[in-house]
């Protein structure tokens, strides 16, 4: 079983209660900008072994019926077409999506608003789109001087130009599909539009990463700046913090910098700034409910691995510059960790040496390494994976958990009819085949109810893993890296 250093139950207990009580701090309406994921929290999963990927929408389920959704997209990102990278598909379809999650959790989404709207074909056609759906939908503009201008950006001729966004309940969640959409100016805007009609409404943000209370040095937050390297962000001690209460706290640059302009704002818009430092404005309580610190530091460092080489792929591929792996090299230095920390591995490229084909690797919750090769009939990923099922199954090597004449026409199949060059199963399709025969064989059904011990295991291929093989690892809670090599 996976080793736990966060307990998740506690965090929702406190996340929710916090964010409560800073709605009662302005009267009865708070403006929550959400930071970071609150679908599939991956990241923080992996770095708080514990930390549910799903656990910021199940604390919000506990606010559902004081909150409301606004979504935010910058009109120029629905122009440009610009993607999630790890959804791989575009801002404005991502809108959408979270529009069909949010409403199928049951919550209310109330509106969206299209910042830096100019007129823009394309985001004219999505506003169309949205209102044929019966959303309702607002034009925030471009604002000249923005953010330093605060005079004017706090005028009739700065937030006083844009649409007010209507809303009908206490807590309103500002989200968005990716940074630069706009939020904190949404926010602004609103509090803007309320103080002039007379509502009393406050702002907060509610960022997982970097956890405040944790050192600038601890593992946890510099996982986060490895995440971050190649958007230029870092981690520093909050100077108005510290000078306001003599306690270090972690925030990360934008926050920081921006804070002066953001106190400067509110304090224009409400008649006073309510915080004293960036930090303040937070409402994360992550920090309090980490319960094996050694569990959570030794988790990050891995997760400084996986992001070590995740750049290297993508620096192969092009999408990123060297210089974000030279940024990962120095934090490894900082942590004392080479890849020589990532067990699997020296053990799969040791694998790949013996066979002279590619090669996998897993490490299990238990420290146990298995290995897998490529074959005639399976590549290296989904040998590895029926591998680990039988060491964690007690299931005898030499045991054929699938049978040939299962395997066989699943490959013609894949060759003759779906196109494929590569007749070998993918570690999805060895787990359906594997389905199919528990149904008949005791020993198919022991390996196949091994599944879940999978969660938290580290992998590693000796080449670049097909999109196929590495999601199903990571759904199955697997933490995967490979070597920046085609097979």
């Amino acid at each position: 079983m996976e080793k736990l250093g966060f307990d998740n139950k506690k965090y929702l207990e406190m996340q929710s209660a916090k964010i409560l009580e800073r709605i009662k701090m302005f009267g009865g309406k708070l403006y929550l900008e959400f930071g970071g994921k609150l679908f599939d929290d991956y990241h923080a999963s992996r770095v708080l072994p514990g930390f549910e990927p799903d656990s910021k929408i199940k604390m919000l389920s506990q606010l559902k019926d004081k909150a409301e959704i606004l979504v935010v997209i910058n009109a120029n990102d629905i122009e440009k077409n610009k993607q999630r990278s790890d959804l791989g598909i575009t801002y404005d379809l991502d809108v959408l999506r979270l529009i069909d999650i949010f409403e199928s959790q049951g919550f209310y989404v109330g509106s969206i608003v299209l910042t830096r709207f100019a007129e823009q074909p394309t985001a004219i056609a999505f506003q169309k789109r949205l209102e044929m759906r019966g959303l309702k939908v607002y034009r925030h503009y471009p604002i000249d001087g923005y953010p330093s201008e605060v005079e004017k950006i706090v005028s009739d001729n700065g937030y006083g130009k844009n649409e007010y966004v209507v809303t009908t309940r206490p807590l309103v969640i500002v989200t968005a599909p990716g940074p630069g959409s706009g939020k904190m100016a949404t926010c602004l805007s609103q509090l803007y539009h309320d103080n002039k009609r007379g509502v009393k409404s406050g702002y907060a943000k509610y960022e997982t990463f970097p956890v405040w209370n944790l050192p600038i040095t601890h593992p946890v937050n510099v996982a986060y700046e490895a995440a971050t390297a190649d958007l230029n962000d870092m981690n520093m001690i909050d100077p108005f913090h510290l000078e306001a209460y003599g306690q270090m706290a972690v925030n990360y640059n934008r926050d920081v910098e921006i804070f002066p302009v953001l106190s400067a704002m509110l304090q224009k818009v409400l008649g006073e700034c309510p915080y004293k430092s960036p930090t303040d404005m937070g409402v994360n309580m992550a920090g309090h409910c980490i319960v094996d610190d050694s569990v959570c530091q030794e988790a990050s460092k891995q997760e400084i691995l996986r992001r070590y080489y995740a750049a290297l792929i993508d620096v192969r591929k092009g999408v990123i510059g060297k210089e974000t792996i030279s940024k990962i090299e120095i934090l490894m230095q900082k942590m004392h960790i080479s890849i020589n920390d990532r067990a699997v591995v020296k053990a799969a490229l040791d694998k790949e040496t013996i066979t002279g084909k590619p090669a996998c690797a897993m490490q299990l919750t238990d420290g146990t390494i298995v290995t897998g090769k490529t074959g005639e009939l399976l590549g290296a990923s989904a040998a590895t994976m029926l591998n680990a099922l039988k060491v964690l199954g007690g299931i005898d090597d030499s045991i054929y958990l699938i049978s040939s004449t299962v395997i066989e026409p699943i490959q013609k199949l894949k060759v003759n009819h779906m196109g494929s060059a590569n007749p070998r199963l993918h570690t999805d399709e060895i787990l359906l085949s594997l389905a199919v025969c528990a149904a008949t064989d005791d020993k198919a059904k022991v390996a196949l109810a091994q599944l879940s011990k999978l969660k938290g295991a580290q992998f590693h291929s000796s080449v670049i893993l097909s999109p196929a093989d590495e999601m199903t690892l990571k759904k199955l809670g697997v933490n995967v890296t490979c070597e920046p090599k085609r097979s």
